[in-house]
């Protein structure tokens, strides 16, 4: 009964969290556009699937995600083991991170117009070869970043001091990169933010602030996330200046 009720909030939620977006998209058809869409029905049935999908995925998160970030962090943190609470945050930030849908589209992306701009052979070998490295280097990072973020929480490092200093890290490898990689990497900084490394991470953060005496929840367990946007662009930069 408990989970029936949480779920239907889930769904009362995503409603709620639709209907800017609907009243957008139905002002400009209707006010802007004056006309309305053919296939109406189609499109109804197939908000009624995002609504479905999106309930079920923030109940699916609630149910499993988070409790396993979280369950984790603590078991690991209290066993005392700080290897392998480090191993267990690069692999999760690697591993969630490799095989990213969006990532693997960028990569490929880049890959087809890298061989355009003659920056790579123009071979589906030397392509694949291109996107894989890219996609290598921003798991890689991700999971450096978390491991990084764990150990902040466990020193108690102040945060904007570390994202200070990696953003001038990244203006100053911008004004050496080559020009073709640079805005790959500011927007490999944004695909790794997905919707299983976005909530395990969180939960990951939460609970190991929550669990080592003298660290704040809400002031040491967030923050993660910022350090998983930031290496990617450092590492691709990196990675420009060496393979292109």
């Amino acid at each position: 009964m408990e989970a029936f009720r949480k779920l239907l909030t889930s769904l009362i939620g995503s409603v709620r969290d639709l209907i800017p977006i609907i009243l957008v998209v139905t002002f400009f058809e209707v006010f802007v556009l004056k006309q309305t869409p053919d296939d109406m029905m189609t499109i109804l049935v197939g908000l009624g699937f995002i609504v479905f999908g999106l309930t079920f995925f923030i109940f699916g998160l609630e149910l499993g995600l988070f409790p396993i970030g979280e369950s984790l962090a603590q078991a690991l943190a209290k066993k005392g083991s700080t290897f392998w609470l480090v191993i267990f945050s690069f692999a999760l930030g690697f591993g969630t991170t490799i095989a990213e849908p969006a990532l693997t589209a960028v990569a490929s992306e880049a890959a087809d117009v890298a061989a355009k701009a003659s920056a790579i052979a123009n071979t589906e070998a030397a392509k694949a070869s291109y996107a894989l490295g890219l996609r290598i280097t921003v798991a890689v990072s991700v999971g450096i970043a978390i491991l990084v973020g764990v150990i902040r929480i466990l020193k108690g490092w102040p945060i904007h001091y570390l994202i200070i200093g990696g953003y001038i890290l990244v203006m100053l490898l911008t004004s050496v990169a080559p020009e073709s990689i640079i805005g790959i990497a500011y927007d490999s900084g944004g695909v790794t933010t997905s919707t299983i490394t976005v909530p395990l991470v969180t939960a990951l953060g939460v609970g190991l602030a929550s669990v080592i005496k003298g660290r704040n929840p809400m002031l040491d367990g967030f923050g993660l996330i910022a350090f998983a946007s930031l290496t990617p662009m450092i590492f691709v930069l990196c990675y420009g200046m060496v393979v292109l």
